[in-house]
């Protein structure tokens, strides 16, 4: 840290710090919950504060959920009032995204009601995963279908984190309910998700990491219902999480987002825990799954690591590094192209060595990006949360990575 706080008096530098973590949230609560859940506004131009319109409807479940674990951590390590307003504010709109789909339990990626100004926006964006109507808080929403397991799985970590370092009862007891809905649904459709024309929107065939980690975390918040189902599943299916990851890692490149996915599953199935034989499965699967990503210059799989292997002093200071470099990105979707910066291999739009994070092409969650993406992005329009900021540095602060 000595070092890093020499050379920034040389170099454009900044340090990760609460500041910004706090600002960073403050911002996201007043431009990015314009219904309760996580959106990213569209601005008048590049230069312009005035927001026109919203995109990435179609993730706020997983962002959501995303964000629920960083406030948790926040306020884990704070214990302010602000924090645990929006841990709060993050399971009240999860609850509005199972509400909205007529109370069965199926989680909409998104919602907002049919009078807001920007509803028009949404159903544009997103009418090809389907727009349905529902009701939340006493007024008509349409809602957002096409329910990938990828929302769940946002959730599913967000309620896992908050169950874990939120000391608050009524936070405890909101997981529980939320969890316990969840899992109910999931379960009685036989584990695929159903909208409301029957249709199967996906199914999680083969996805016995994620079957799991859910249900684990239903064991611990509501045992008399769920620890007989987990226990059988883990002692049969333990085994099974390893197959999937092995077909992961087979390309580190494309379909990065399935790594983060991934990772936050593990987190769920190995920060709790089993008896050796089930515990042994997961930490191969696992062990697979950060083999291919531990070199990847990713903060936030770093400090998933952290939570489940402790520390280690190579990787913890390498995090400290990335959100040192996360702060010298732009916070807009402005265009990135670095073709004839870094040589590719394999295809035009994969570089041969991992890009460093100050340079990486711009998007909504950074960490769920290949780090060999040599070009992408916008028109600096889109500001994305940065919930790729704040949820890395408050875990690397719960877990004593950095020093405040």
């Amino acid at each position: 840290m000595k070092f890093v706080a020499l050379l920034c008096l040389f170099t454009a530098c900044a340090t990760a710090n609460e500041a910004d973590a706090i600002a960073i949230s403050r911002n996201l609560v007043a431009r990015h919950l314009p219904h309760g859940t996580v959106l990213d506004p569209i601005f008048d131009g590049p230069d312009s504060d005035q927001i026109i319109a919203y995109s990435r409807c179609g993730d706020s479940a997983i962002w959501t959920g995303h964000w629920l674990a960083a406030e948790s951590y926040r306020y884990a390590v704070t214990h302010s009032d602000e924090a645990l307003q929006n841990v709060k504010r993050a399971l009240t709109g999860i609850q509005m995204l199972m509400d909205v789909t007529n109370g069965t339990g199926l989680l909409a990626r998104c919602a907002v009601p049919t009078d807001s100004p920007w509803a028009d926006s949404v159903i544009h964006e997103e009418a090809q995963n389907g727009i349905w109507s529902g009701e939340a808080w006493g007024a008509p929403f349409v809602w957002i279908g096409n329910t990938s397991r990828d929302q769940y799985s946002g959730i599913f970590y967000g309620l896992t984190v908050a169950n874990d370092v939120v000391a608050d009862q009524s936070v405890r007891d909101m997981v529980s309910y939320l969890t316990t809905r969840a899992l109910d649904y999931l379960r009685g459709q036989g584990w695929k998700i159903v909208m409301p024309d029957g249709h199967v929107s996906t199914i999680f065939l083969g996805r016995m990491d994620q079957e799991l980690s859910f249900l684990k975390l239903g064991r611990r918040i509501n045992p008399n219902r769920f620890e007989s189902a987990y226990k059988t599943a883990s002692l049969t299916l333990a085994p099974e999480t390893i197959a999937p990851i092995v077909v992961d890692v087979q390309n580190s490149h494309s379909s990065y987002f399935k790594f983060n996915l991934d990772s936050i599953n593990f987190y769920g199935l190995l920060t709790s825990g089993d008896n050796f034989w089930v515990r042994t499965s997961y930490k191969k699967a696992y062990d697979i799954l950060r083999n291919t990503t531990d070199d990847h210059g990713n903060a936030f799989f770093n400090m998933i690591d952290r939570a489940i292997n402790g520390s280690n002093a190579n990787r913890d200071a390498e995090t400290v590094q990335l959100l040192n470099d996360w702060l010298q990105r732009p916070r807009r979707d402005f265009g990135v192209d670095l073709r004839g910066k870094y040589p590719s291999c394999g295809s035009e739009d994969q570089s041969c060595t991992v890009i460093p994070v100050a340079e990486r092409v711009t998007t909504d969650f950074l960490w769920q990006r290949s780090p060999f993406l040599l070009y992408g992005g916008g028109s600096g329009r889109i500001e994305g949360a940065g919930i790729d900021y704040i949820l890395p540095y408050w875990m690397a602060r719960y877990y004593g990575v950095v020093k405040e």
